[in-house]
């Protein structure tokens, strides 16, 4: 008979070799991939839908230093190419505007803005979004066309964690791995399968940086208006570069 140490210590071991076990489990876990299919096609298959967000994400101070910021927005999206957010938190605070024409940054605390040209899909705006005007979305995979292919394209690892419940809501958490970035998602339980949370690292950085996003109040059915999606130019506001415009919102 196993004294209670024995017991403990046996207990102990089995425990930490669950980690080990799952990180030699095979590198693509098809309950994993097929739980993000089915959320990836929700919001493929949603014409509109709106959500909010909380992020928290890690930047590189001027002495070399990460630091850590949060930041809320409010997201719209209606398919295929219309995209409205506001953003608040201690990172700049700005909305951004785009109609299928135009992309157009607003930065309230310092009355300044900017207007380009875009192009007319959600998946072409959000391809150069970053590069032209230095706005990045967390979420960009999540509001494009095809959000399963852009999710799984190089993916080298697919992992089922397990159940687990965030604010009351069953979901299933699952991890994946690709070139350059390591990432878990929470994914509602159910039919509509959307996901609740997303944490991204990004492994071909300095200092491995991290992005932690909680979804809420996600409306597949909102009521939305084509001019919810115009930008329209604030009495005595200055138009600046638009790269400038997140710049001038910096606090």
């Amino acid at each position: 008979m196993k004294s209670p140490l024995l017991k403990s210590l046996t207990a102990l071991c089995a425990a930490a070799l669950l980690v080990p076990a799952i990180a030699q489990a095979a590198p693509i876990n098809q309950k994993a991939i097929g739980l993000l299919k089915r959320s990836c096609d929700t919001l493929a298959s949603a014409k509109a839908f709106t959500y909010k967000s909380s992020t928290t994400f890690e930047v590189p101070a001027k002495n070399g230093q990460f630091l850590t910021l949060f930041s809320t927005a409010n997201v719209a999206v209606e398919r295929p190419n219309k995209i409205r957010s506001f953003h608040t938190g201690e990172a700049p605070h700005f909305s951004f505007f785009y109609d299928g024409s135009t992309a157009a940054a607003f930065a309230p605390a310092t009355n300044v803005y900017s207007v380009a040209k875009a192009p007319p899909t959600i998946d072409a705006m959000l391809a150069g979004l970053e590069q032209e005007t230095g706005i990045r979305f967390a979420t960009a995979p999540l509001l494009l066309s095809n959000p399963f292919h852009a999710l799984t394209k190089g993916l080298t690892s697919a992992m089922y964690i397990g159940p687990t419940i965030i604010r009351g809501i069953p979901c299933d958490h699952l991890a994946f791995r690709g070139d350059g970035v390591n990432w878990e998602v929470w994914i509602e339980s159910g039919a509509r399968a959307l996901p609740q949370r997303l944490a991204v690292t990004f492994t071909d950085r300095t200092n491995y940086p991290r992005t932690l996003v909680e979804f809420s109040d996600w409306n597949l059915h909102p009521w939305l208006k084509s001019g919810d999606f115009s930008f329209h130019k604030p009495a005595k506001a200055r138009e600046i570069p638009f790269v400038s415009v997140l710049k001038s919102a910096d606090r």
